[in-house]
């Protein structure tokens, strides 16, 4: 039980593999997905989209003290070791301008979604405080739900509702706010047909029936917007310069490397300083994220040495 996962970063509490006793313990409801592989040993039914959620919740009690955690049915249920693993890396560009990693740093979650992930893994591990975005009003719902059900995290998650579909950053920084970071996991389809096509891509390869529950959901703004990936960090790019005072790194998800062509010229067009690429792994599963500042070394020492 102690093979480590292969590429995830130094600091990610997933590395070995998991302790489903210990998972069951933490979330009894897990207990009824254990199934044997063929080696005869315990594992769960990935391909069962409840035992994906018992496992999310199991992780995130166990490792990160989370006591309510739920999404609605159909809503997104992310990869806790891939989502940690974006924090980690971020925490290291963070570190690279004070020599530490900052234990009150600001971060912005552009679309926190149903599940608040990002914002239960950063405060749990550094104490970041976390602003979270959503335009959806039942993953907004879903999220001041997980809020309210972790008194913890309502001191270190704020959320703010996004009116302006067409719209990143305008309406949710606000004047004479700051940033440490922001972080976003956009949607990656550029439209719904692709977006079907790649469930089905991903039931055939987790051997379900074409009538099967998916394990992994997701709604539209989730999943896809026109002009896909690239189009969405292209706008979030365009929309950064105008911010490029107030937070210190902007950062994207990019889940295709062949989208990255199209979106360093942009930066360099905007003006940023500086671009950080990270590479990230899970097993099979190749990512990685983006990250840029409008602010050079010395703007950025002083940036973080501000009053928290």
């Amino acid at each position: 039980m102690n093979a480590q996962k292969p590429g995830l970063h130094p600091r990610n509490r997933h590395r070995d593999r998991y302790d489903l006793p210990a998972l069951c313990l933490a979330c009894p409801e897990l207990n009824d997905f254990i199934v044997l592989n063929p080696a005869g040993e315990q594992t769960i039914n990935f391909a069962e989209p409840r035992a994906v959620k018992a496992l999310n919740k199991a992780l995130l009690t166990h490792f990160y003290g989370v006591q309510q955690w739920d999404i609605p049915e159909g809503f997104l249920c992310p990869p806790v070791p891939g989502r940690a693993d974006y924090i980690h890396h971020l925490a290291d560009i963070l570190a690279e301008t004070s020599g530490e990693i900052p234990r009150l740093a600001s971060v912005l979650d552009i679309g926190v979604g149903a599940n608040c992930i990002y914002p239960l893994i950063g405060a749990y591990e550094y104490g970041w405080r976390f602003t979270g975005s959503e335009v959806n009003a039942q993953a907004f719902a879903s999220a001041q739900a997980i809020v309210q059900g972790n008194p913890g995290i309502s001191r270190t998650l704020r959320l703010r509702k996004q009116k302006d579909e067409k719209a990143i950053f305008h309406g949710i920084i606000h004047k004479n706010e700051q940033y440490d970071a922001t972080i976003c996991n956009p949607p990656f389809h550029d439209s719904a047909e692709a977006a079907r096509e790649g469930s089905e891509r991903k039931r055939r390869n987790l051997g379900q029936k074409q009538d099967d529950a998916r394990n992994f959901g997701g709604q539209q703004q989730e999943l896809w917007c026109e002009g896909g990936e690239v189009r969405f960090i292209q706008q979030m790019i365009e929309e950064s310069q105008q911010y490029g005072r107030q937070v210190m790194w902007f950062s994207s998800l990019v889940s295709r490397g062949e989208n990255l062509p199209a979106l360093y010229p942009l930066l360099t067009a905007v003006g940023a300083v500086k671009v950080v690429k990270k590479e990230m792994a899970q097993g099979q599963k190749q990512s990685r994220f983006i990250a840029w500042t409008f602010m050079d070394d010395s703007q950025r020492r002083r940036f973080a040495t501000r009053a928290r």
